[in-house]
Order: structure tokens, then C-alpha cells, then sequence
């Protein structure tokens, strides 16, 4: 999606989606879907498989504390709207971190199920998973792929972290949820809308190795008037003669 010096590449999310369909047979989705690529199952004919693919510049993540950086949502509306239904806003959140982080987990399990087959969706939820590209500046790539599961109500101890600005003990504005290894979850509720969700690299399903891109070549240019000509050269000689 973006040519840099040297004849690197960096992709954009939607290269990786569509790169994932092309590579598993799939069908990217490109729009507000719950899930980026559905993948047709193998025995049942109106049955797919879900993934939602992320991409994060948190490889080097990886090698410091051992987690993935999944960006889960950003829906800063819909987080606020189903917070409300529980009588949770902005001027009390603060308050109940462990209602507001029990209500955002709920929240994205109801996402899934919206689609599933027990919803009368056509989603196989067990055998759909996240799919995530984390990359680095040195232009290293690696894929994780982890389950949908979600913990359950009580399991994880919602807080906001206490941080020390100048000498002052201060609350942050940002909420963390915390299992017996760390922070497994934060949210941004005031600042992005943010769900962001830290898996332990080694709980992941499957992992790739490390990689690099295919250097592109450098004969060619990139832009878009390379692009056009290529994709439309009878039609673009065409207008570039009329003009």
C-alpha cells in the first residue's frame, strides 16, 4: 500500500485482509462487518469461518514482554451507548471499573454472537478466530492467530492504574483489566474509544516465524497515474489523447 526507499513495502489493514482471503480462499468482507474475512467451511455449505484481522507496529512488543497487540475496537459510541443501558456515563464510570470492564467484554462477545449460528447467523464461532500482523520499523512481520474466547464476568480485575505526574499520585484515564499475568485488556473510553486486548504470544493458536516482505522492484513506480495505466492502459491512452 505504501512504497518506501529501498524498494520496501509497507501494507495497509486492507492489504492484509484481502492478502488473507486470496491465500485461505476466502471473501473479504471491506466494510463494518463483525469479521474481515469469512472463510467458506469445508463440509457445510452455508457455514463460514470468521476472522478478524488486526495489524499493530508492536512486533518489538513481543520481545520485551512477551504479548500481542490487538486493537479489538474503536467504537467509542457503541462502548458509551451499551454502558449506558447499565446506568454507567462519563461523569461515573470512574467509579465502577469493574461494571465498565465486565460490560465491554460483554459487549463484544454479543458482537460475535450476533453472527453465529446460534443466532441464526451463518458464523461457525468455534472454528473462527482473530488474526493479527504485528510488524516493526526494521520491516519485520509476524502473524498470531488466537482464539475468540472472551473471560468471563468476574475473572479479571478492572482498574484505573494510578500514575504519578510531578509527585502527585493521580488516577490515568484509561481503564486496565488484569489477569494473574498483567494487563490483559485497556480502554480508552475518553481518548479514541479504544479496546485494546494484550494476549501472552505463546497462548496463540498458531504463530508464523518472523518475516520480510518481497522488496518491490525497482524498474516501476507506485503512484497512482502507474496504477491507472496498468489497470485501464486501452482507456487511459485513450483520454490522454482526447486530452
Amino acid at each position: 500500500m505504501l512504497a518506501l526507499k529501498g524498494g520496501r513495502a509497507l501494507p495497509g489493514w486492507r492489504d492484509f485482509e484481502r492478502a488473507v482471503a486470496l491465500a485461505l480462499g476466502g471473501q473479504a468482507q471491506e466494510n463494518k462487518a463483525i469479521f474481515d474475512v469469512l472463510l467458506p467451511s469445508p463440509d457445510r455449505l452455508d457455514v463460514k469461518y470468521g476472522l478478524s484481522c488486526k495489524m499493530r507496529r508492536e512486533l518489538d512488543r513481543i520481545e520485551r514482554d512477551g504479548r500481542v497487540t490487538l486493537e479489538l475496537s474503536n467504537s467509542a459510541g457503541k462502548f458509551w451507548d451499551h454502558l449506558r443501558t447499565k446506568g454507567i456515563h462519563q461523569r461515573n464510570y470512574k467509579s465502577r471499573p469493574q461494571d465498565v470492564g465486565d460490560a465491554l467484554i460483554e459487549l463484544v462477545k454479543q458482537w460475535h454472537n450476533e453472527v453465529s449460528l446460534a443466532q441464526g447467523g451463518n458464523v461457525d464461532l468455534t472454528h473462527s478466530s482473530y488474526l493479527t500482523l504485528s510488524w516493526n520499523k526494521a520491516g519485520e512481520y509476524q502473524l498470531h492467530q488466537f482464539s475468540l474466547e472472551m473471560p468471563r464476568r468476574g475473572e479479571l480485575a478492572w482498574s484505573f492504574p494510578q500514575v504519578d505526574k510531578r509527585g502527585y499520585q493521580s488516577r490515568a484515564r484509561h481503564l486496565a483489566g488484569y489477569d494473574s499475568n498483567g494487563i490483559l485488556f485497556e480502554w480508552y473510553g475518553e481518548s479514541g474509544g479504544q479496546l485494546k486486548h494484550y494476549p501472552l504470544a505463546r497462548a496463540a493458536l498458531w504463530s508464523s516465524e518472523r518475516f520480510r516482505l518481497e522488496p518491490l522492484r525497482d524498474n516501476r513506480n507506485y503512484g497512482l497515474h502507474d496504477k491507472v495505466t496498468s489497470y485501464f492502459p486501452e482507456l487511459w491512452t485513450r483520454a490522454n489523447q482526447e486530452g
